[in-house]
């Protein structure tokens, strides 16, 4: 069942350099526009089944707090269909939703009165919230006078005592203490597997990684990615180390081998790789790979000079950001590689995977001489590989490991 439908959303601002603009447009026969337009939101479509709880992720001004505020009931949508089936408890703007002249107490009767509860039911609720918020005398003060942690307790502590089917989160916790945020997550915790929908909005990936089962990323108002929590925060890791290069189509892979080389052509250097192929456990060609599947590498070179003695070739593995992760070549693992006139081919064999952390590498190759000092050729980028895997841990790589108590 689907607790939430997004269709087609779009949320369009008007925007006037001068507020006079403003009238003239309105009083322009000609109809004349002086405004520009700007999307918030982009065409947005997605669902969220019952019981989900769904990370929204994205840089500031990607439309995060634009779609919450629409889901809320806060803004309107331009163009678009929203359904959210159930009861909504959110925590936007810290304070959004408090009337600062009243008192703690005061506040939580007007939240509950706009949930739709009735005095009654707020007074058994009342203890519990006040207990969660723990902020003291402070309950009976104006929240005009609480600091931005106060606020955060008042506020959780209301959001999700009023029994809510949706709890929307943005970015609240991250102004209370830290015992209060363990406090919280826990009890969110609870809220999940009693059934409620959460949407989580934070700037943290690893908490949307461990918290969230799926993610949504937005960029510019548009959907990026909408899945699993981990393929979406590698995407959008990558993203942020590479800006809207990394937003390029994938390449697919390629459905028969080798079909794109090029005939073997003499030519008047000394050597030229001409493929370079990543294989999955399945023997198949691709740009996508599993952790900790076994991966092989198959180069293709054509040599021109075969009077070079003992060439090497290297490839090396590095992240999107440039980060060198993996370099090998022939010469330190003392191995020899086929050099004979015309074409030849040599592997390399990743036999526990690419231990790297998930996301999206590339690889470099190079023939040397003997040394592994003079390129002939260097081929940097030459290939693109993106890396699945589950959140098991940080970093760039996962060392092998276990955990055991003291013998």
């Amino acid at each position: 069942m689907n607790i939430i439908e997004v269709k087609n959303l779009s949320k369009v601002y008007n925007l006037y350099n001068k507020p006079i603009d403003r009238l003239k447009e309105a009083l322009d026969i000609r109809k004349k526009q002086y405004h520009t337009t700007l999307y918030a939101l982009n065409n947005v479509s997605f669902e969220v089944k019952k019981g989900e709880n769904i990370g929204i992720i994205g840089t500031n001004g990607s439309g995060k707090s634009t779609l919450l505020k629409i889901l809320t009931g806060v803004l309107t949508a331009t163009e678009g269909e929203v359904k959210v089936n159930g009861k909504v408890s959110a925590l936007l703007e810290l304070g959004a939703g408090f009337n600062s002249e009243y008192t703690g107490i005061e506040n939580i009767y007007l939240n509950g009165t706009m949930m739709g509860f009735s005095k009654e039911e707020m007074d058994k609720k009342l203890p519990v919230i006040v207990e969660f918020a723990n902020i003291g005398e402070f309950i009976n003060q104006p929240v005009k006078t609480y600091s931005s942690g106060m606020y955060a307790r008042l506020a959780f502590a209301v959001a999700i005592n009023v029994e809510p089917d949706i709890l929307i989160v943005d970015e609240t916790l991250s102004v209370g203490d830290t015992r209060f945020q363990i406090k919280c997550m826990n009890h969110m915790q609870k809220m999940i597997e009693g059934g409620t929908t959460i949407l989580f909005v934070s700037h943290d990936i690893n908490s949307v990684r461990r918290f969230c089962h799926k993610a949504l990323w937005l960029n510019k108002g548009n959907v990026m990615m909408y899945g699993e929590s981990n393929k979406v925060a590698d995407a959008y890791l990558d993203f942020l180390k590479l800006g809207e290069f990394s937003l390029e189509k994938k390449e697919k892979p390629k459905k028969e081998e080798h079909t794109d080389l090029p005939e073997f052509v003499p030519g008047d250097t000394i050597a030229d790789i001409v493929g370079f192929y990543v294989y999955n456990s399945q023997g198949k060609i691709v740009d996508e790979i599993a952790y900790n599947e076994p991966v092989t590498i198959e180069v293709i070179y054509d040599v021109y000079d075969e009077s070079i003695d003992s060439p090497v070739l290297g490839i090396a593995l590095l992240g999107m950001d440039d980060d060198y992760v993996c370099g090998l070549n022939t010469l330190l693992d003392k191995v020899e590689i086929p050099w004979k006139y015309g074409r030849n081919r040599f592997i390399l064999e990743y036999s526990m995977g690419i231990l790297a952390i998930g996301g999206k590498y590339y690889f470099n190759a190079a023939l040397f001489d003997k040394t592994a000092t003079v390129p002939f050729p260097y081929k940097s980028m030459i290939k693109t590989i993106t890396v699945h895997m589950n959140y098991i841990g940080e970093g760039r790589y996962i060392i092998p490991h276990k955990w055991y108590k003291d013998k």
